[in-house]
């Protein structure tokens, strides 16, 4: 049964919409507003998420830019009463798989889901697949915790491993500070935080000897592993 979050702040709307989708074979989630749907993004696995544009405390398209920095590859469909054409072509740049207009037909809604999470099966999830990732002139085997170039060697912790697989499979994309945080440590706290800090600076000693990689700050949002 695939999972989907629904982030609308309708109540009326929100509670048809899951009760259809339920309904349909699909096990959903409801949040009434974009900070809420953010947590349930963190404390659950989805398969494809479906935001109302214009909400509370967060709206849909800075959701879904937070979706993407997290580095988990899940469909996006917005839900919007906004049918300008620079409103629909901002969804797509923060990463929208689809742009549903209000109002809409539930059956409509529900065979593009579908089309959606057919062509996502179909794709390989090449993350899942390797353990051994190459980073510049550095191997990382992360199911042994080693960290090689040439004929040096060095043995990383588990926090370390841990971290650095999280940047390898997303080099060169940006990974949010507070979902790396949940994602090793289980929560986002002021000394989990200052942890992952000393952890960070680790693994840029251990790769400082290629010039060609950095592990960059992005202030206000978190880190990026850049190499070349």
């Amino acid at each position: 049964m695939p999972n989907l979050l629904l982030v609308e702040d309708d109540s009326n709307l929100g509670s048809l919409l899951q009760e259809y989708l339920i309904d349909k074979g699909f096990s959903t989630d409801l949040a009434t507003d974009g900070q809420k749907g953010w947590q349930c993004f963190v404390d659950k696995e989805y398969d494809l998420c479906i935001f109302d544009v214009m909400m509370p405390k967060k709206d849909g398209f800075s959701l879904a830019k937070e979706v993407r920095m997290s580095g988990r590859d899940v469909p996006i469909i917005f839900l919007t009463a906004k049918s300008m054409k620079e409103d629909t072509m901002q969804g797509f740049r923060v990463g929208a798989d689809d742009y549903v207009t209000k109002p809409f037909d539930r059956e409509e809604l529900l065979l593009r889901i579908e089309a959606i999470l057919r062509r996502y099966k179909k794709q390989p999830d090449a993350q899942n697949e390797t353990n051994v990732f190459q980073v510049g002139q550095f191997t990382f085997d992360y199911s042994h915790q080693q960290l090689k170039a040439g004929d040096k060697s060095t043995r990383l912790t588990s926090k370390e491993s841990e971290l650095l697989r999280l940047f390898c499979q997303n080099l060169n994309q940006p990974i949010s500070r507070s979902f790396a945080l949940k994602t090793i440590w289980g929560n986002d706290s002021y000394f989990n935080a200052r942890s992952m800090d000393v952890y960070i600076t680790k693994l840029r000693k251990y790769l400082k000897e290629d010039q060609s990689i950095q592990i960059m700050n992005l202030h206000g949002e978190g880190f990026k592993l850049m190499v070349g």
